[in-house]
């Protein structure tokens, strides 16, 4: 404002007729390079956090996942859960609700932090609360989890190597295309078959640039069959302690287990078959 001040002072004292339109805006562009002034710069970097706290999450995350793998694999085991057994039962008896909200909260917390012992939090969420509720809890766990996980690689890293994939092109950019052309498909087969390990499944999908909605809509879904499965092996396991036994978590392998998974998993990939079928005509 004051610089059109200025320049219309300038001409009733020169006698000059009014300065057109894009002459005023010429001037004003001029006099905002010669002070450096650029807002559209300053308001678009207000709101950005510094890259390192972008990634701190991430690191965080990247750290407790070495060291727990070192420090906690034979402090979440299964022989853990037999010696515990009788103190956990215990205390859900003396305090249920507290223990609903601790166990959700440590298998968050194993899932968040890609700690070892995902398997024996869903076999104890069985033990402690049956088949149901204990699925729902373990989804509950494991489902936030994963979203905690995804959240925090996007954040740090999953947009560069999202950009970077794409722009340098070849066998990479490819695969990324093919994964988002697709993403319905590959995310619940990531979820529904076992071969793909869980941390997987939750990074893959932030480096490739994958929604958040796509990401949560498909692992809280994905994970059931695979919950259904162990809290069921969970909920006997008061049997297979008072045998001494250790539980046959194979099970998820037999034919009446991995067909109806197949099955499930074939659902899930058929759109995708079906794009390429018609792409091949």
């Amino acid at each position: 404002m004051f610089q059109l001040t200025a320049a219309a002072c300038l001409a009733d004292q020169c006698g000059v007729m009014a300065l057109s339109n894009d002459s005023v805006a010429g001037h004003v562009h001029a006099m905002q390079e010669r002070t450096h002034i650029m807002p559209d710069e300053d308001t678009s970097s207000a709101g950005k956090k510094p890259g390192w706290l972008r990634k701190l999450p991430f690191l965080i995350i990247l750290a407790a996942a070495v060291l727990g793998a070192f420090l906690l694999r034979d402090q979440i085991s299964f022989e853990a859960l037999a010696r515990h057994r009788e103190a956990l039962i215990a205390y859900r008896d003396a305090n249920y609700g507290l223990t609903i909200l601790g166990f959700i909260a440590i298998y968050f917390g194993i899932v968040a932090l890609s700690l070892p012992g995902g398997t024996v939090a869903t076999l104890t969420g069985g033990f402690l609360f049956g088949l149901f509720p204990g699925v729902l809890f373990n989804v509950i766990g494991a489902g936030t989890g994963a979203v905690a996980v995804f959240l925090a690689a996007r954040s740090g890293f999953g947009a560069s190597v999202s950009a970077r994939i794409a722009a340098a092109g070849g066998v990479a950019a490819r695969l990324q295309t093919g994964l988002r052309e697709n993403e319905w498909s590959v995310l619940f087969l990531m979820r529904i078959v076992p071969a793909v390990p869980f941390v997987l499944a939750n990074l893959i999908p932030a480096f490739v640039g994958t929604s958040l909605t796509r990401f949560a809509v498909s692992t809280f879904l994905g994970i059931i069959p695979g919950a259904l499965v162990f809290t069921s092996v969970g909920s006997g396991l008061g049997e297979v302690f008072a045998r001494g036994e250790t539980p046959d978590l194979g099970i998820i392998f037999t034919p009446a287990v991995l067909g109806p998974i197949l099955g499930l998993a074939a659902l899930a990939a058929l759109p995708m078959v079906l794009r390429i079928i018609k792409r091949a005509r």
